[in-house]
């Protein structure tokens, strides 16, 4: 039996600095206040990595990244929350953020002007303290926790 349905693939980015403290995003999407790994959505023709560098150059004022290495890959099955009849593949990539600093990084949730469909900020917070349920969604959730296991 054949069941229809199509694939969301989607590419993050887990910068963790010499503080031990890894780079989050909060943004505004689709009505919905999240908190998550920088990254977006693979778009057809790119590659993995290629997404990666895109994402971050978009996200952050230009901000290029380094020495990107593979860190996870969903193996089990995770329904899109956002789209009907979808599987959600998300890939992680460790990477280093190459300098200069291009965007601000604030120490507050949602530190954004306006509550409008693609508000972003970004924080930084201690990897041994930061608890992985205030992450929106399951996937990073459990990513979180593996990155956790390598940096006790």
């Amino acid at each position: 039996m054949t069941k229809h349905g199509k694939f969301t693939i989607r590419i993050y980015g887990i910068i963790i600095n010499d503080s031990n403290e890894i780079l989050i995003s909060d943004e505004f999407q689709l009505g919905t206040k999240m908190t998550k790994f920088p990254g977006g959505g693979l778009q057809f023709g790119e590659g993995t990595i290629d997404c990666l560098k895109r994402e971050f150059q978009e996200e952050c004022m230009g901000q290029e990244i380094e020495n990107i290495r593979h860190f996870y890959t969903t193996d089990f099955y995770q329904k899109a929350l956002f789209y009907k009849n979808r599987q959600l593949i998300s890939i992680y990539y460790l990477a280093d953020l190459k300098p200069p600093v291009k965007f601000t990084v604030s120490t507050q949730p949602f530190d954004f002007e306006k509550l409008e469909n693609g508000s972003q900020s970004f924080r930084l917070v201690k990897i041994k303290s930061f608890n992985p349920e205030e992450f929106t969604f399951p996937i990073d959730k459990l990513v979180f926790k593996l990155l956790k296991k390598n940096y006790n």
